[in-house]
Parts: C-alpha cells; structure tokens; sequence
C-alpha cells in the first residue's frame, strides 16, 4: 500500500475512488427502493453518446456527457408523470437509442477515437488527471449534499409515491432530482469502473446493506462502508494483478455481498437453533399465576417447574434452569390452573402472553 501512494497516478485513482465509493451507493439506495436498479445502465448508455459526441466536437467528454445524462433523466420523468409511457419502456429507449447514438456519433471521429471511448464504457481509472478529480469532487459534493439534505422526502417519496402526494410531498420535482442525482452520479463514475458497470456500484452494496441492516439510516452507512470498500479495495488490488480497475471493483462488491449473504445466513440458523421454545401451559403467565417473577436482564421470567420461562411472541422461551426458587405447589400442582385446567407438559404454542416482556 505504501508503494501505492507513492505514484502519482495512483494517488488519483485512489482518491476518485473514494469519491464514486461514497456517492454511487447513497443515491444508489432510493433507486433499489423504487425497484429502478437498472436505471444507472440506461442513464449509462445516454451518457455514452455524450462521451462521443465530447470526443468528436473536441469539448470535455465529462461536461457533456453530464448535459447528455441529465437531460435524459429529466425526460423520462416527465413521460413517467405523463403517463405517455411506463418506467420501462421509457428507461428501455433511452437505453438503446443512447448506445445507438454513441456508436454512430463516434464513427464519424476523424481522428480514429473510438479505441479512447473503451476507457469511458469499462473504466480507466490510472488515467485520470488532476482536472478530473476537481470535476469530480465539485460534482460528489454536490450529490452528497443534495442527498443528505433531501433524504426523508425522498424516502417517502421512493416508498410510497401516493402516501407522499397526498401528505403535500412534490413527488414529481423530487423524483427529478433524483433522477439528476442518478445521471450525475453516473457521469462521476464513468471513469473509476465505466458507464458499463456503473450500476453495480450503486446497487451490489446497497443489496448487501439489507441483509445487515435494521433501519434506513443503517442501510445508508452500511452500504457506503460496502462502496468505499469496493471501490478503493478494487483500485489496490487492481494495480499488483494487473487487472482493469472496473471490473476487479464491481468483482469484489460481488463476492462482498456473497460473503455478506453467506454469513448472515449461518448466523440466522445458529439462532434459530438456540432459540428454546419452552414447555406449554394451560394458562398465562401473570402477575397472579401463582410463579414467582424473576428479573432476567430486559425482560421478567416465570419460574415454573423450577424453569425460567418468558413471555415472546404467542409462546413461552425457556431460560434455563432456576435453582434458587422452586416452583411453589401452585394451582398447577395442585391440579387446576386459575382458568380451570390442569398443567401441561406437551411441546406446542399456546395463546399468546398477555403479560410479561419479550426476550
């Protein structure tokens, strides 16, 4: 690693991925909420005949492929709202005729450019300047601060479009915005893994943020952990194996979310496992039931039977074994419970409790 910042270029590289790690996921996670995963790709490909038509005129290929995404993302949320068109067909035509574009637009290059457009579709990150990074750091603050600032309207808007409406919300202008923010987060990135492979970035480790996290502000720092460490992870590693940049990123927030999937998976088991479902009873656990109550942490047990019992979720779990208090000779003992039934020792679920904490 210490040789690695040593260079030059990779100084940038790194720092490019800092930027697209940070940015791509925290736009990336309205998008996975809306189901509209695949919006980076076509958004990619309207960026591509932007990228061409900068190479072709000779203007910067990053401004006018930004002018090219965000007028396209602008469009298909107005045939959205119109209802001229669904999410689909319009997302499916702005894919196709934007590579389309692309490809056409590049083949009347005079000088033979189409070799430099590879580095746009795929990523070419160790050839990024010190212009690029200002453009792309201006660019990744804007975003973040968009995002940040317009966070709950946009979760409200990303989960329940009519909920949002009728509270007063303006979803159309806000699912414009996000729609901006998805183009220029795509033109930020095209460099660091390629408009190919873009939004990957910006789904894999939001997917993988899910499957660990408890809440929406706990997805958001989960899944920019997961980008951070695809995108500067992929860059180092990319540079000893030798391998193109892009894809070695987009690769390892694969196998990030395979691992995630995996190990939360064997944990969910192994708990499942030690989870006791306790012995039934004919009556609830009460204030009045006749068990003494123990305090066992954040919740109250029942000694019965000389086990600790607590109340969770329409049945009793067993806590274990409670030696100092034995179970008194109570209703049950004696034969008839406070409802009027005699105790049981069968496995099954009863009513659920109408006393007592979860455990």
């Amino acid at each position: 690693m210490i040789d690695l910042l040593s260079v030059d270029f990779m100084q940038r590289a790194l720092i490019a991925a800092l930027l697209v790690g940070t940015v791509a996921p925290m736009v990336g996670i309205f998008l996975v909420q809306r189901r509209l995963s695949l919006i980076g790709d076509g958004m990619g490909h309207v960026a591509l005949a932007g990228v061409a038509i900068g190479l072709v005129s000779g203007a910067a290929p990053v401004l006018t492929a930004l002018l090219a995404a965000v007028i396209a993302a602008v469009v298909i949320e107005l045939l959205r709202a119109r209802g001229r068109t669904n999410g689909d067909v319009a997302l499916a035509v702005i894919f196709y005729g934007g590579i389309a574009g692309g490809v056409v637009i590049i083949s009347k290059s005079p000088s033979g450019t189409p070799a430099n457009l590879m580095k746009y579709l795929f990523g070419s990150i160790l050839t990024t300047q010190r212009t690029d990074l200002y453009v792309f750091a201006g660019l990744a603050l804007l975003i973040s601060v968009t995002t940040w600032a317009l966070r709950p309207r946009l979760f409200a808007v990303a989960n329940d479009e009519e909920y949002a409406r009728a509270v007063g919300l303006p979803v159309l202008p806000l699912n414009i915005v996000l729609a901006v923010l998805t183009a220029t987060t795509v033109v930020v990135a095209m460099r660091v893994v390629g408009l190919l492979l873009i939004s990957a970035l910006m789904i894999v480790p939001n997917a993988a943020s899910q499957l660990v996290a408890r809440s929406f502000s706990g997805g958001v720092r989960w899944a920019i952990a997961f980008g951070l460490v695809s995108s500067v992870g992929g860059v180092a590693l990319s540079y000893p194996l030798d391998t193109p940049s892009g894809g070695t990123i987009v690769l390892l927030a694969v196998a990030l979310f395979v691992v995630t999937a995996v190990v939360t998976s064997v944990l969910a088991r192994v708990g499942r496992r030690r989870h006791d479902v306790a012995e039934t009873h004919a009556h609830e656990h009460g204030a009045e039931c006749g068990h003494p109550a123990v305090t066992h942490g954040d919740h109250v047990d029942y000694v019965h039977d000389g086990h600790l019992h607590a109340a969770h979720e329409g049945h009793y779990d067993e806590h274990g074994v409670h030696h100092d208090h034995p179970a008194p000779p109570g209703p049950e003992t004696a034969g008839a419970g406070p409802a009027g039934t005699t105790s049981g020792t069968t496995s099954g679920t009863t009513s659920g409790p109408t006393t007592g904490s979860r455990s």
